[in-house]
């Protein structure tokens, strides 16, 4: 849209919020690198998406609110109000429009919290690389001993089940920056899924649950309160907002030292990824870019089977430039900080969605174990096919014959099939970044091109 709309919307989103017998103002913060702290101001007419930022965005002490100031970005929430659909530019009565310039976002027609999470992230990934900082879209989590692992994965792959660890401190489960110093946490809370959620599955999630967090799309008993996580009649989509001091081993402040492996999800329902690789910088680079996994859509006569989704750097919803700007920093970062780069997968094995198994929690627990604790950098490794990935050939407590997809499939010639299909979908997926030159000459976009599969 243009200037002239924004304005427009603007004016219409303040008139609303301004005919309200009360409105809610949060002021609060994004990110915990106190150098690189952003100041924003929430205006909001529902008591609910009052309490959703204050529960995800950090919260200042009584001093610091005294002392606020002028915030460096503004939310106008008038969410329960339509845009109006004759405006220009406008395609329904939802219009959710951020302006880099005059650092504003104008809401109208959602209810919809996320939007406001979302925003402000999009803002970051904006307003970070201006600062030769890496906003990132993933998990993040630290040892008993200083070391810290970054998960990237889309929606359903394992990364805030498998970054919150009862063994690890947890900085932050899905928004974070990488600085000259280390990793800090965008954000003063946690946005996890709640469907199925169970106190022997995610005990640490369950416990977040309790007075002062927000329940979103959950179904409950109305007299006793009792919520029914296994009831999806609203959406799949249900969600708990709390702060993150509720999970009990959350590292406060949200900072920690440069990371030592950055750990790449998939579920990949075509069960030809290895549930390990190790990757050089350039397959990092490559799979980061391409930013993979498989769903598994029913098709119109009811037979399920997997379709490939690429989101660009995890996260295309968000990102502000183009995608290789954001991979060459990660490079950057990892090459200087001696960093290493892995793809797991967390989907199927044996063979695809509907003949093979989904690879056990517990064995995908055990390699992110041995990746934290430095013992699988030591394991033997071969090369596989198409793909040029190293794969371990061993790892304690992890039958030997999954490690290498081939070997779990009954029918090899499946396999290759599915394993050149898969192949064929990451090359077309990545011929839109392949005129973008990075590097010297263009030089790391040719290395990168050559990282991707060869068949």
């Amino acid at each position: 849209m243009d200037e002239h709309t924004f304005m427009v919307n603007r004016e219409r989103a303040v008139d609303y919020l301004n005919s309200l017998e009360k409105v809610f103002v949060n002021d609060q913060y994004l990110n915990w690198d106190p150098e690189n702290r952003i100041k924003v101001r929430i205006v909001s007419a529902r008591a609910y998406h009052s309490l959703f930022m204050h529960n995800m965005c950090i919260r200042p002490t009584q001093e610091e609110l005294e002392s606020f100031g002028t915030p460096d970005f503004t939310i106008y929430n008038a969410g329960q109000f339509p845009c109006n659909r004759y405006t220009h530019y406008m395609t329904s009565s939802t219009s959710v429009d951020l302006n880099l310039a005059r650092r504003e976002m104008v809401i109208l027609g959602t209810q919809y919290a996320g939007e406001m999470k979302k925003g402000l992230f999009s803002v970051m990934h904006y307003l970070m690389p201006k600062r030769r900082i890496l906003s990132l879209h993933s998990g993040c989590n630290m040892g008993k001993d200083g070391d810290v692992a970054l998960f990237f994965g889309l929606s359903g792959t394992g990364k805030t089940t498998l970054s919150t660890d009862h063994n690890r401190y947890l900085i932050g489960d899905d928004e974070h920056c990488w600085t000259e110093t280390g990793v800090s946490n965008i954000e003063g809370g946690c946005y996890a899924k709640c469907v199925d959620l169970s106190r022997e599955k995610e005990p640490d999630i369950w416990n977040a649950i309790k007075f002062g967090t927000v329940l979103e799309n959950v179904v409950f008993d109305e007299h006793t309160r009792e919520v029914d996580y296994s009831d999806k009649s609203v959406t799949e989509n249900t969600r708990a907002a709390y702060p993150i001091e509720f999970i009990p081993n959350a590292k406060i402040p949200c900072v920690g030292p440069h990371p030592t492996n950055v750990i790449l999800l998939a579920c990949d329902a075509f069960g030809v990824l290895p549930p390990v690789s190790k990757l050089n910088l350039a397959q990092t680079m490559y799979h980061f870019i391409s930013g993979y996994t498989a769903l598994v859509a029913g098709t119109e006569d009811g037979i399920k089977e997997p379709t490939a989704t690429f989101s660009a750097c995890f996260g295309a919803a968000f990102i502000m430039l183009h995608p290789t700007k954001y991979a060459a920093m990660l490079a950057e970062k990892m090459k200087s900080q001696g960093a290493t780069g892995w793809l797991v997968n967390t989907g199927w094995s044996g063979g695809s969605y509907g003949v093979g198994n989904r690879i056990k929690l517990a064995y995908t627990r055990k390699i992110i174990d041995a990746i934290h604790s430095g013992s699988l950098l030591k394991a033997n490794y071969k090369k596989t096919e198409i793909f040029g990935f190293e794969i371990p050939t061993e790892i304690e407590g992890i039958p030997s014959e999954i490690l290498d997809p081939v070997n779990s499939w009954s029918d090899k010639k499946a396999h290759k099939d599915t394993l050149v299909k898969l192949g064929g979908l990451f090359k077309k997926n990545f011929e839109v970044f392949a005129n973008h030159k990075i590097g010297v000459d263009g030089k790391l976009t040719e290395e990168i091109l050559a990282a991707g599969p060869i068949f």
